[in-house]
């Protein structure tokens, strides 16, 4: 199953701009279902924050707050932010990453 968050869907939004690129996203992401952070994600979120800025990990109060929402609901985060596979290395965080192809000569 795929689901997301409204924090993904707002950082979506603030990334593209047009008109045609926010209609598509929002189309496409509308029949995900949508997790909802509770005031224990937030909490843990900051715990998180600390926890991987201790280890020399810089990562952001929603980038904390995504990677909480995934490690509650058991999931596997979908990202090519390189922050999350490094904040995983910290915390039980799944992140899904390709793995880099083999060039062949």
């Amino acid at each position: 199953m795929i689901v997301t968050t409204g924090l993904i869907i707002q950082e979506l939004l603030q990334g593209f701009a047009g008109a045609k690129a926010s209609a598509a996203i929002i189309e496409r992401f509308s029949t995900l279902a949508l997790l909802q952070p509770d005031r224990d994600d937030h909490i843990a979120a900051a715990g998180l924050r600390n926890q991987c800025r201790h280890a020399g990990v810089q990562l952001g109060a929603v980038d904390a707050l995504i990677a909480q929402i995934c490690i509650r609901n058991d999931l596997t985060l979908l990202s090519s932010d390189r922050d999350f596979i490094f904040a995983a290395r910290h915390c039980p965080l799944k992140v899904w990453s390709e793995k880099p192809r083999v060039r062949r000569h």
